[in-house]
């Protein structure tokens, strides 16, 4: 009887840095790797999307668009694919319908496969036209779900929202946990219930690995009839990133399942990120395993935002406080997954409620939460806080989607961005603008100075390597010049 196939998402180039070491790494620390993750045989790579278009302008002075093209010259025999947050893109806000096709069509002529496709509230509707503009271009369309737990959320209901995303043109879905919330019984009931519905409908799984429990949440969605599952090659994985690419090879040894990955190219991979990832270390994560996020319910990378945002006012010691409040907030606005923007938006009125009393004063964002501007929720939002909402935004409630209520954008935003020092009078560097509007006028000014790497250099890594040798046992402080620019380094001896 001959295994059956399990395909492997690579995370390595978007995820597997965003997760461990904030968006940081430059595509030079990259490309010596795009050899062997091409010939590895992997189902697809996931390189773009998420928070990379972001870091890239933000720090780096990196063209997204070169990045991108780069991937897909050093990769010609793999399926790229990216994170797209539907109608809201890369960005954090909708965009209207001509923007969103603008966008997929670009990145689809710049290289882009597989488009996961996602929305922060699990609203379907405001991923239709991101989908739709993916099967326009001939590209792969990936619905996904964002797993979360509340008492309103269950199996049948994830089971609709695949059938929902089939109905609008998926052909495949995506189940992703973005928090590590994802338990093995679970990921093996909604798995099986997806096909048992859906038939040959092909299912990807996405887990992190922070609570410690999602390597057997894989296993078990393999079992159920899972297609593929992500991971990221060891040497950039586990804590707060995902499970290790080798381990899952060696898992499904001797079992009815294979990936066929090559372990020769893997191997490569890793050694080469093994020599990297410590020159990013001022950006390493401190977290390895957090139990915390099962009881909780909270992604690690919101509770840390928590912290610093309590610290920042001096009031560090009431986390508990809004830890207890932040469930209370969640049910109000009618149970939203916690994934940006959402976790930012929830958390962030907690720590409001707990400052200053419930609801006294609102975020924009929360109010507009409440109000539908970011989509429908599963549940019912609390009406007394709608009505707060609603007094304190000067906003009426709203049932349609989003992004009908949005002006057209397009000539507008050609018109800004031809009026910006650097631009180049692409459709790209439009679509870079209607992104980040505040940082892409400043990169533009400055992409001619080329890409700025913040990691440290090897002689910098090895002088921080010798510093316990030479009795040095606190951080070592260098002084680096990046386009001209001078940046303070601390590094903690290794």
């Amino acid at each position: 009887m001959s295994s059956r196939i399990i395909g492997v998402t690579e995370l390595v180039l978007r995820d597997g840095h965003q997760s461990l070491l904030a968006t940081r790494m430059a595509l030079e620390d990259m490309v010596e790797a795009c050899e062997d993750i091409d010939q590895a045989g992997y189902w697809s790579v996931e390189c773009w999307g998420g928070a990379t278009f972001d870091s890239c302008i933000r720090f780096l002075n990196e063209d997204p668009w070169v990045r991108l093209r780069t991937f897909r010259e050093l990769m010609p025999n793999s399926r790229l694919q990216m994170l797209l947050r539907g109608q809201n893109l890369l960005g954090y806000s909708h965009y209207e319908d001509l923007v969103v096709d603008k966008f997929v069509g670009k990145a689809a002529e710049n290289g882009m496969d597989v488009f996961r496709v996602f929305d922060a509230l699990n609203d379907p509707r405001n991923m239709a036209r991101a989908m739709k503009a993916v099967r326009a271009n001939g590209k792969h369309a990936q619905g996904t779900i964002c797993y979360t737990l509340s008492p309103l959320q269950t199996i049948e209901g994830y089971v609709k929202l695949a059938g929902q995303l089939i109905d609008m043109g998926a052909h495949s879905i995506c189940l992703k946990d973005m928090a590590a919330l994802l338990q093995p019984q679970p990921a093996y009931d909604i798995v099986r219930g997806i096909k048992a519905a859906y038939g040959d409908i092909h299912v990807a799984v996405h887990c992190h690995s922070t609570s410690g429990v999602t390597f057997v949440s894989l296993m078990k969605a393999i079992e159920a009839g899972a297609d593929s599952v992500d991971t990221s090659i060891s040497s950039m994985s586990l804590g707060p990133g995902h499970n290790p690419t080798e381990s899952l090879v060696a898992a499904l040894e001797g079992t009815p399942y294979t990936t066929e990955l090559k372990m020769d190219r893997l191997l490569k991979i890793r050694d080469h990120f093994a020599q990297v990832r410590p020159r990013y270390a001022e950006f390493e994560s401190d977290t390895l395993v957090d139990t915390t996020i099962l009881a909780a319910q909270i992604p690690g990378g919101m509770l840390s935002n928590l912290e610093s945002q309590l610290k920042e006012q001096g009031a560090g010691d009431r986390l508990q406080e809004v830890m207890d409040e932040i469930p209370k907030v969640k049910a109000d606005a009618g149970y939203p997954p916690l994934v940006t923007p959402s976790s930012q938006i929830v958390g962030t009125q907690a720590v409001l409620n707990v400052m200053m009393g419930p609801y006294q004063q609102l975020t924009a964002e929360f109010a507009d939460l409440m109000l539908g501007y970011y989509g429908e929720t599963i549940g019912v939002r609390n009406p007394d806080v709608v009505k707060i909402a609603q007094e304190q935004a000067g906003k009426d409630p709203i049932t349609v989607r989003p992004a009908d209520l949005i002006e057209p954008q397009w000539d507008g935003l050609v018109a800004e961005t031809k009026a910006l020092e650097g631009n180049d009078g692409s459709d790209e560097d439009v679509l870079t603008y209607a992104m980040f509007p505040q940082v892409a006028p400043g990169f533009f000014a400055e992409r001619d100075e080329g890409p700025r790497s913040v990691a440290l250099t090897e002689a910098q890594l090895a002088a921080c390597q010798e510093a316990p040798a030479r009795g040095i046992t606190g951080p070592v402080t260098y002084k680096v010049s990046l386009g001209g620019r001078s940046h303070t380094v601390s590094v903690e001896p290794a």
